[in-house]
């Protein structure tokens, strides 16, 4: 019911999809001649596109996140690499059997450039098909087409292609590999998601080193206006929005210790 639960709860709290909603309460409000009511909503919906696509908020909200877990020295022995999925446009691939990448694909060319470096190293994809209403193909089942095309043998892949989130993520991929005390992971995603995914691993008794890639900030934001396109401001906001209430929400459910996950917490 989580899973459900967070879906159904972001689709309508979303900034888009809010100020759709309140734009649309707006309309229905005039129309039954609820002129201050009809305004609020208006104005509401107008703040939310306008703090969203045309501040740097967004980005504000995205670099605390990216700055939390600094990616580490290069282990000198690693014996696994578990990358999440999120980097691929999966409905696309679906129908064309592709391996398209989206903003987040930089996940899957670090784990091919990591697995290059260490050869020995298992390659653990987690991410099946987490989207509640679009159809598309889980990353597990495209990317070995990307990552045997750069090199990667397919002998060293372990496929997770059932997690719709990234609890799931962690306990499907430890019950698969079952890591042994001794062994060297890398946890491969976003940075700014690697708050979340270390601390649910970690919870989930998969110990790994954290590998941050895909950053979205410079870390030199500041408050500003117009300072990128309204559409990658408008998609930052949503992403900080969206990892900041998964934070919150996967804390106060028990399923990690700390609402804001630290190195060493």
């Amino acid at each position: 019911m989580f899973y459900y639960r967070s879906k159904i709860l972001w689709f309508f709290i979303q900034p888009l999809n809010l100020a759709i909603f309140l734009l649309l309460a707006g309309l229905l409000a005039a129309l039954f001649g609820r002129r201050r009511l009809a305004a609020s909503g208006s104005v509401l919906a107008f703040l939310i596109l306008a703090l969203s696509a045309w501040t740097s908020l967004g980005a504000m909200m995205l670099n605390p996140l990216e700055e939390r877990f600094p990616k580490p020295p290069m282990p000198q022995k690693v014996d696994g690499i578990v990358v999440l999925g999120g980097g691929f446009e999966g409905a696309i691939n679906l129908a064309r059997g592709g391996y398209e990448l989206n903003s987040g694909g930089d996940r899957m060319v670090e784990t091919a450039i990591l697995a290059r470096r260490f050869p020995q190293a298992k390659v653990v994809v987690s991410g099946g098909n987490g989207e509640l209403f679009l159809d598309g193909e889980g990353d597990a089942d495209t990317a070995p087409r990307l990552l045997t095309a750069l090199g990667v043998s397919a002998d060293r892949l372990v496929l997770e292609n059932k997690s719709r989130n990234t609890y799931e993520n962690a306990v499907f991929s430890r019950r698969l590999v079952e890591p042994k005390p001794a062994e060297t992971w890398l946890l491969v995603t976003s940075a700014f998601h690697m708050p979340r995914a270390k601390a649910l691993f970690d919870k989930a008794g998969f110990p790994t080193v954290p590998w941050p890639v895909d950053y979205r900030t410079s870390g030199r934001e500041g408050i500003g206006f117009y300072r990128d396109n309204p559409a990658d401001a408008l998609q930052a906001t949503t992403m900080a929005i969206r990892e900041w209430i998964g934070l919150f929400a996967y804390w106060l459910s028990g399923r990690i210790d700390q609402p804001f996950p630290a190195p060493g917490g």
